[in-house]
């Protein structure tokens, strides 16, 4: 699938990512999406040699949407600067079980830094150990039967944070079966969608809005289920 560009220019690239590549590489040996934007750089201006690109966040394997990346060392370090310091701005569509109460409303947990064997984020609604304070803020944008469509803004960015307080909270996203959705997905997707970033320029400061389309096969509204989905 070719690469698709939402925004380039000469210290960022922003793409849409598919479902089902991973960000960056790993011991799978599998394709990921700094692999192909490095071989997108390197045919687009000709480079001799590898064309540098900056990993500045990551979305999980199965959700879709805007990842931006860096074109210089420079960029990539003010930019990660900027993720860590929550300067910016996430939104998110999901697709989860039944309707959050209230309509809109505001997440608060604690998260673990890392997942357990099975790569489940641990989530509570009290502090324990290693575990760091998560929050979020969603709103209902349409309820279906069964499942809701809801806008989230994570505050922090932690690990599977938005998979995680969901459901915690009772509404576990639509194909997320390692969070306990009921309903699966083809090809293990997950009903997340990263929708826009806003980040401070890291060259000059200005704010840059980055919207990424939803993917032709984003299941809302969601599609009757089949035997193989239950």
């Amino acid at each position: 699938m070719p690469l698709q560009v939402i925004f380039e220019d000469n210290h960022l690239l922003a793409v849409a990512k598919p479902a089902g590549l991973l960000v960056q590489g790993d011991a799978s040996g599998d394709a990921s999406l700094v692999d192909e934007a490095r071989a997108y750089l390197k045919a687009m201006f000709d480079k001799p040699g590898n064309a540098y690109v900056g990993l500045v966040h990551r979305l999980d394997r199965n959700v879709t949407g805007v990842v931006l990346l860096a074109r210089t060392s420079k960029a990539a370090s003010r930019l990660s600067a900027a993720f860590r310091d929550d300067a910016v701005d996430k939104r998110y569509l999901a697709v989860c079980a039944g309707t959050p109460g209230p309509a809109a409303g505001e997440l608060r947990h604690w998260l673990a830094a890392k997942g357990d064997a099975d790569g489940v984020t641990r989530c509570a609604g009290a502090p324990f150990a290693g575990a760091r304070e998560a929050v979020l803020e969603y709103r209902v944008l349409e309820a279906g039967p069964g499942f809701s469509l809801v806008e989230v803004r994570p505050i922090t960015g932690r690990r599977h944070q938005i998979r995680a307080q969901l459901a915690r909270a009772g509404h576990p996203l639509l194909g997320d079966v390692k969070y306990g959705s009921a309903r699966r997905l083809p090809d293990h997707r997950v009903a997340l969608h990263a929708l826009r970033l806003t980040v401070p320029h890291p060259v000059g400061g200005s704010p840059l809005e980055l919207e990424c389309p939803l993917p032709a096969d984003w299941p809302w509204p969601v599609p009757p289920a089949r035997p193989e989905d239950r």
